[in-house]
């Protein structure tokens, strides 16, 4: 008897504190994360020139305005040259968006990169540097990036890694 009495007071006593919390809780919880960036594409121009489509991701649950990039692109182990823009750019919380770059990479990464088209191989590259982004209603704030991924030949485009 004293079991189920102790029982039902452990029951009521979780209740009334999910509630008592559920009564404080006022709103959307605003939290600011890292924002991540990543290369969605890399196509080679005909002057051997990179178009390059930088993701944004901001894995914050509030708005953030993206101020100012500046990332070192390698290919394999290849200094490929920097990312840089002010894209004053809104994304939405948990989105993203890309930007277009271009890019006259040097000579190395141009011989990575067309290595890698004329054997069908998937290109490794590495992003490091910053990311200065403003969350809604707060201060700019920057974020260090490093990112390793890969790209690979896009079937049908020539000249495309994605």
């Amino acid at each position: 008897m004293f079991h189920r009495f102790r029982t039902a007071a452990m029951i009521a006593l979780v209740a009334g504190t999910t509630l008592a919390l559920a009564a404080c809780n006022t709103g959307v919880v605003k939290r600011v994360s890292p924002p991540a960036a990543s290369l969605q594409q890399l196509t080679v121009r005909a002057d051997g020139g990179w178009d390059v489509a930088l993701r944004l991701q901001n894995f914050s649950s509030m708005p953030m305005t993206f101020d100012a990039v500046a990332l070192s692109l390698k290919v394999d182990d290849e200094d490929a040259g920097t990312l840089q823009t002010t894209p004053a750019l809104s994304i939405g919380g948990e989105s993203a968006d890309v930007v277009t770059l271009r890019l006259q990479p040097s000579s190395g990464a141009r011989l990575v990169v067309a290595d890698a088209l004329a054997g069908n191989r998937t290109l490794a590259y590495r992003l490091t540097g910053t990311v200065s982004a403003t969350p809604q209603e707060e201060k700019q704030r920057s974020f260090e990036i490093d990112q390793r991924s890969t790209l690979n030949q896009a079937p049908g485009l020539p000249g495309v890694l994605r």
